[in-house]
């Protein structure tokens, strides 16, 4: 069988540059581990070196003006940023969408032109129209669609709700005084990379998993036997003893009020 080779794809629109030392801070690793050196989530471990680059989700520079100086890599995300220059002379990072590039100017206001890059209420913003790093609540910063091609889809307004579509299928009503992004988060093509080899996922911080069902029992619910035997429990469990697959996980939210319709 022939070796997957390392599927990098997208990136050749990328400004080859130095991050911006003013929008960088240390970002220091936990292994996993809780402060009392307890190994609390499994699996993670080692990778490379990286910085935070402080990215503007909200709203710091309502009303002014900016131009894209660069198009970056962040290893802390599947997307990219774009380094904007605003007229009174400030930097800032913000979520690329797919489509920006060097040069482009984009706006943060209550109202703007519907243009990808801009930001602006939902109210403001009509149906069919692709939003991304979405508020939850007015004033609260983006919390929705921040991933690598995310986008929700304009779809309706009921009273002081705005109603998006969601990736997943969701339909969800969303406060009409929050701000969202024109257009779709950079790097769609993130899901058709290729790994290639163990190494690269060292390197991203991730550690080995090894099957419930090759371990002593006295490890995992569903270890033990000779050779290769099935879990012996009518369902699986975690390696706590907790129900696992199937399960409902998500606990009570006061946004679950706000869901039309839930994800496929």
């Amino acid at each position: 069988m022939p070796k997957l080779k390392p599927l990098i794809l997208g990136r050749e629109i990328l400004t080859k540059k130095e991050p911006e030392k003013s929008l960088l801070l240390p970002l220091k690793k936990s292994g996993g581990r809780n402060v009392s050196g307890r190994v609390t989530i499994r699996h993670r471990g080692g990778g490379a070196k990286r910085k935070y680059r402080i990215i503007d989700f909200g709203q710091e520079k309502i009303g002014l003006k900016g131009k894209v100086l660069a198009l970056e890599y962040d290893p802390n995300r599947t997307a990219f940023i774009a380094l904007i220059e605003y007229e009174n002379g400030e930097k800032g990072y913000i979520l690329a969408p797919h489509g920006l590039r060097v040069g482009d100017e984009i706006i943060c206001n209550e109202k703007t032109e519907i243009k990808i890059g801009n930001r602006l209420k939902l109210k403001y913003i009509p149906f069919g129209t692709s939003v991304y790093n979405i508020e939850l609540k007015p004033a609260g910063g983006g919390k929705l669609m921040r991933a690598a091609g995310a986008q929700a889809i304009v779809k309706g307004r009921e009273g002081e709700f705005t109603i998006l579509q969601l990736p997943s299928g969701e339909i969800r009503k969303v406060f009409s005084e929050c701000f969202a992004s024109i257009g779709q988060v950079s790097h769609p093509e993130h899901e058709k990379e290729i790994i290639g080899k163990a190494g690269r996922t060292r390197l991203k911080g991730k550690r080995p998993k090894v099957r419930g069902k090759a371990m002593n029992p006295c490890d995992h619910p569903h270890g033990g036997g000779e050779g290769r035997q099935p879990i012996g429990l009518k369902h699986p469990k975690t390696v706590w003893g907790k129900p696992f697959k199937g399960i409902k996980t998500r606990k009570e939210k006061w946004t679950d009020a706000l869901i039309i319709k839930r994800r496929k």
